[in-house]
């Protein structure tokens, strides 16, 4: 399986963007799917995850209430739905899926997915 996020771009604050996690070359409804971010100078953060089916979603505490998770196995990507963006926020976005339910390290990811820049600023 290939990963490969897209959607990233400039965007003022309080703006929206859509992020996409697409997926080839395997069953994409196999896999967990989980979203992090890297801003410079920070350390990868987790941002949520989706699980195979797309009826559970987790959100980090950080972006809860401006971020959600959804997913279409049909056309095999997630997206990443980010709203109300802050300057905070600005960071590369990568995908990344696994075939455990939880995974917990990333040694426990099966593929990653190249980042998309997301760069808020007025």
């Amino acid at each position: 399986v290939q990963l490969q996020a897209s959607g990233g771009g400039l965007v003022q604050p309080g703006g929206s963007l859509r992020l996409s996690c697409e997926a080839s070359g395997g069953t994409f409804s196999r896999f967990t799917v989980d979203w992090f971010r890297q801003a410079p100078q920070k350390e990868r953060e987790f941002v949520g995850r989706i699980n195979w089916s797309g009826d559970v979603t987790t959100i980090a505490d950080s972006v809860r209430g401006r971020f959600t998770i959804s997913r279409d196995n049909a056309k095999s990507v997630a997206y990443l739905h980010m709203n109300s963006l802050k300057p905070e926020d600005t960071a590369v976005y990568v995908c990344a899926a696994s075939i455990r339910y939880s995974p917990s390290s990333e040694d426990e990811y099966d593929y990653w997915g190249q980042g998309t820049q997301v760069t808020v600023s007025s």
